[in-house]
C-alpha cells in the first residue's frame, strides 16, 4: 500500500512542471510559427514592401502622363508634342527625317 502512495505523491508534484511546460512550448511554437506569429509578420513587411515599391513606380508612371496630359491642353500646347503627336498619328515624316524603324513593345 504504501508502494502505491509513493508514485502517486511524486505524480503530483511532477503534474504542475510538466504542465507549465507544455503549455510554454505551445505558446512558443504558436509564437513563431501561428498565424499571426513572427515568421507571418516578416512575411506580411516583405509583401508590403513589395506593394509600396509598386505604388511607387506607378505614381512615377501617373505623373509622367499627367505631365504629357497637361502639355496637350488647348491653353497651353507645347509645338514639339503637338509635331510629334500629329506625325505618329498620321503615319507622315519630312523628306530630311531620319526614321529609326522599333519593334513594338506591349506594355
Amino acid at each position: 500500500m504504501i508502494l502505491l502512495r509513493a508514485p502517486a505523491r511524486r505524480s503530483r508534484f511532477l503534474l504542475g512542471p510538466v504542465l507549465g511546460i507544455t503549455l510554454t512550448g505551445y505558446f512558443a511554437y504558436h509564437l513563431v510559427e501561428g498565424d499571426r506569429g513572427l515568421k507571418a509578420w516578416l512575411r506580411l513587411n516583405r509583401e508590403i514592401g513589395t506593394a509600396t515599391a509598386n505604388l511607387d513606380a506607378v505614381r512615377a508612371q501617373r505623373a509622367a502622363l499627367d505631365l504629357k496630359v497637361s502639355e496637350l491642353r488647348p491653353d497651353h500646347v507645347d509645338p514639339d508634342l503637338l509635331d510629334e503627336r500629329i506625325r505618329a498619328t498620321l503615319n507622315l515624316v519630312l523628306p530630311d527625317d531620319i526614321v529609326i524603324m522599333r519593334s513594338a513593345v506591349a506594355h
